[in-house]
């Protein structure tokens, strides 16, 4: 069976991503915190969890057994925060960046070798609409976003002749531990700039997923996914 890498395996959206792929993967999916998650996870769906802080390329090596045999790579993990622009520290950045992109950057570097040997791949980065379209207090968190659009679209055009495929979703509001910390107020807010008057749930965004999985013709592409919010 093939093997597909997914980080940020024990988010909303990881969670739904390894249960859609774990059908017909051996999933290995990545995790930082919730270690109990992480065993739950793997007990119901038979995937296997690797403990990667995937902002530091040493930490990375830890995936180097499974790259073997990745024809799917999901670049998933990621992080929020709402500031001023002003009141955002070096250390805010450095973190922002170092997951939400470089991240991105030094596992991908890691599994294309193995796709490019092979002739075959899809990688599929998750960005977000602010990565679109930017949003006020979260310039470190849209940035990053952002250049992971840059990187798949370049990385497609490299990669394409090797027939590897890389694409990118960018999600809309979600129903996730990532837009916990917004009150009522404001979550009403953004279904209500929503044109589906709803927010998309994390089994949306695997379906998306799967689609570029599947798709042998799209490649360099930007998936909004995100009830028709812009």
């Amino acid at each position: 069976m093939k093997t597909a890498i997914i980080t940020g395996g024990t988010g909303a959206i990881g969670k739904a991503l390894v249960a859609e792929f774990s059908r017909d993967y051996n999933v290995v999916f990545t995790f930082n915190n919730n270690e109990d998650d992480a065993m739950l996870l793997s007990d119901k769906y038979g995937a296997t969890p690797v403990k990667c802080d995937i902002s530091s390329p040493d930490e990375i090596k830890k995936l180097e057994p499974y790259i073997k045999g990745c024809s799917l790579l999901i670049n998933n993990a990621g992080i929020s925060q709402i500031k001023l622009f002003t009141d955002i520290t070096d250390e805010d950045w450095a973190q922002m960046i170092g997951v939400n992109l470089s991240g991105v950057f030094y596992l991908t570097r890691a599994v294309v070798p193995e796709m490019v040997h092979n002739k075959f791949g899809s990688i599929i980065n998750i960005s977000s609409v602010w990565g679109v379209h930017g949003a006020s207090c979260e310039v470190h968190y849209s940035a990053a976003k952002a250049g992971v659009i840059g990187l798949t679209k370049a990385l497609a055009k490299e990669l394409g002749p090797s027939d590897i495929r890389v694409n990118c979703i960018a999600p809309g509001v979600i129903d996730s531990r990532m837009n916990a910390h917004l009150n009522a107020d404001e979550l009403l807010e953004l279904t209500d700039s929503t044109p589906l008057g709803r927010m998309g749930t994390p089994e949306e965004i695997a379906h998306a997923a799967r689609f570029f999985e599947q798709n042998r013709f799209a490649t360099g592409q930007i998936l909004g996914v995100d009830g028709g919010f812009y």
